[in-house]
């Protein structure tokens, strides 16, 4: 057999698994993780409320967890709180700290997630003030928007630190100390910068910080939020008064190992596995903008290293989606969150992009399992794509 041959023959092998590039909206739950959470499912059940020698394990699971998350952040293990995910951590950060300020005006971004930007429309229907800055046409807010919006009325100021749609990493440090400077909270969403940069609660001067455990090869059904010893917190949930009376019910022990597990991982490998990232999503974008009418949304440089957001025009980004699905290509048109929308995504009009041009949309998103062979088999299936749906 020729040479040839048998390297088509191993690549088509490895092409009979899906290509799976929609990690922002989730990701596999690593091996390591998983092994580690098992026990806790059959052998170590026990309820960590309890003093008997099982939910001492139990117990003893958590607190490692804690650990595990606040050295990947540098904090103190007493400032981690475990939630159900992202959106409960955003809720919690927003809706927990406000009201023990005494200001009423909420600054954020219109390219939160829309935990963030939902809670915010909430906290206004209770009479706080809410203002919403601009980004430029990268989806990156200006600090000077903010130092011209914030006043000493302003209660909390929450920017996410990457964005979830195009990647735009803000500029959190500099926005963080405009806030302290004006005696306001800092919170940050860093669901999806979690461990693709580097995240220093202590020198970013960030007050509050979520964290999802699905978007870092743990389980779902399970976030922390970081809150800084001293920044007063009220519950959102009431029953038993675990997460020191901050988050009543009992809490998902296999979860909760999982995600510091996951932590613990991604922190070990991620100067190696962000280089890797970047290397592969610089090759899609200089390959994709090789298309015919494509373009990129968000910035060329200060980007999260795991994504690639572009625009085709005259094709939709949903059609472009189920035609790579054919293909055993995995990608999305918009954030999970807000797949099945009619509607263009608040993210892309916010930056500039038209409606049609929103709607025509394709993130494509790596994780540190992504091969080349994945990234191959996208590029050499992407433009057939694109072509032929603009012939029909």
């Amino acid at each position: 057999m020729r040479a040839v041959d048998i390297v088509a023959q191993s690549y088509q092998r490895q092409m009979s698994r899906p290509v799976y590039l929609d990690n922002s909206s989730t990701t596999a739950v690593a091996k390591e993780v998983l092994d580690e959470m098992l026990p806790f499912f059959s052998d170590d059940y026990g309820n960590p409320s309890s003093i008997h020698s099982m939910g001492d394990k139990a117990a003893k699971a958590i607190s490692s967890a804690r650990k595990r998350i606040s050295l990947s952040l540098n904090c103190r293990p007493s400032e981690i709180l475990f939630t159900s995910g992202g959106t409960e951590s955003d809720d919690l950060a927003l809706i927990g700290t406000v009201a023990n300020t005494g200001r009423k005006k909420i600054i954020t971004s219109s390219v939160e997630h829309s935990a963030v930007l939902e809670t915010c429309q909430h906290l206004r229907s209770s009479g706080y003030e809410v203002r919403i800055l601009p980004v430029d046409s990268d989806g990156r807010v200006s600090t000077d928007d903010l130092a011209d919006a914030i006043d000493e009325d302003t209660a909390l100021v929450s920017v996410m630190t990457a964005n979830n749609v195009i990647g735009t990493i803000q500029p959190i440090r500099e926005l963080a100390k405009i806030a302290k400077d004006h005696g306001s909270l800092f919170h940050t969403d860093a669901v999806q910068a979690f461990t693709k940069t580097d995240i220093d609660v202590v020198r970013d001067g960030v007050d509050m910080l979520s964290i999802s455990g699905h978007k870092i090869h743990g389980p779902k059904g399970v976030g922390a939020l970081y809150v800084r010893n001293g920044v007063k917190i009220s519950p959102i949930m009431f029953g038993g008064g675990q997460e020191r009376g901050i988050r009543s019910s009992t809490e998902n022990v296999p979860g909760i190992v999982g995600l510091g597990k996951a932590a613990e991982l991604a922190v070990s490998t991620m100067n190696d596995d962000v280089k890797r990232m970047e290397k592969m999503r610089n090759t899609i974008i200089d390959e994709t903008l090789r298309i015919r009418d494509s373009y990129l949304n968000g910035p060329r440089e200060g980007r999260i290293c795991s994504n690639a957001h572009f625009g085709f025009r005259g094709v939709k980004g949903n059609d472009l989606v189920l035609a790579l699905n054919k293909m055993d290509i995995m990608v999305s048109a918009a954030s999970a969150c807000s797949a099945g929308s009619t509607e263009p995504s608040h993210v892309m009009t916010a930056i500039g992009r038209t409606p049609e041009e929103a709607m025509s949309s394709l993130r494509i998103s790596l994780s540190r399992y992504t091969s080349a062979e994945d990234t191959d088999h996208l590029l050499a299936s992407l433009p057939s794509a694109v072509s032929s749906l603009r012939r029909q």
